[in-house]
C-alpha cells in the first residue's frame, strides 16, 4: 500500500504540510494524480453529491473542470486532531461563456494510517463574479507561490 505523508497523527505543522499538499494537488486539475491522495473506497459528500472510489473521484473531477476552467484554489487549515483535518477553501473559475465565479467552502477530511484520505464531507457555495474581482492570480501551470496571500491575507 502507499504511503502519502505526512501521516496521522497530525501535529499543527503537518496538518498545514497536507493542506497544501492537497491545494497543490487540486490546483494541477490532473484527476489522476490527485485521485492518489485518496483510499481506493475513499467516501465522498461534495455539496449534493456522493461519491465513492477512486474510478468516480477521477470522473466527478474530469466533469468539474471540463466546466470550471482555469479553476485556482485556495486552502487553508481550520482544525485538526490525530487523523482528522477540517479545512476552509475559495477558488476562482470561469465557465465557458466567459463568466467568473468564486466560491467558497469547507471540508472535512479523515485519513487512515497511510495518510490517504478515507472519507472527504464538502460544503460549498458560489456567486459570480466580475473579472476585475478577482483575487487569485498566479501561473495557473504552477502551484499557488508562497508570497501569493492566503485566504486570511485576503480577508476571506
Amino acid at each position: 500500500m502507499s504511503t502519502r505523508p505526512p501521516v496521522p497523527p497530525f501535529t499543527r505543522d503537518s496538518a498545514i504540510e497536507k493542506v497544501r499538499l492537497a491545494e497543490n494537488g487540486w490546483n494541477t486539475r490532473d484527476p489522476e494524480k490527485v485521485s492518489l491522495a485518496y483510499t481506493e473506497d475513499s467516501w465522498w459528500r461534495n455539496r449534493g453529491e456522493f461519491v465513492q472510489g477512486r474510478a468516480a473521484i477521477v470522473a466527478f473531477l474530469q466533469r468539474k473542470w471540463t466546466r470550471e476552467l482555469d479553476y485556482r484554489l485556495i486552502k487553508e487549515l481550520w482544525a485538526h486532531d490525530s487523523n482528522r483535518i477540517a479545512v476552509r477553501f475559495a477558488y476562482e473559475y470561469h465557465d465557458d461563456s466567459g463568466q467568473w465565479y468564486r466560491a467558497y467552502g469547507n471540508e472535512n477530511w479523515e485519513f487512515d494510517e497511510h495518510g490517504l484520505m478515507h472519507h472527504r464531507h464538502a460544503s460549498i457555495n458560489e456567486h459570480p463574479i466580475k473579472p476585475e474581482e478577482r483575487k487569485f492570480f498566479w501561473d495557473r501551470s504552477a502551484p499557488r507561490p508562497a508570497d501569493h496571500p492566503g485566504l486570511t491575507e485576503l480577508g476571506f
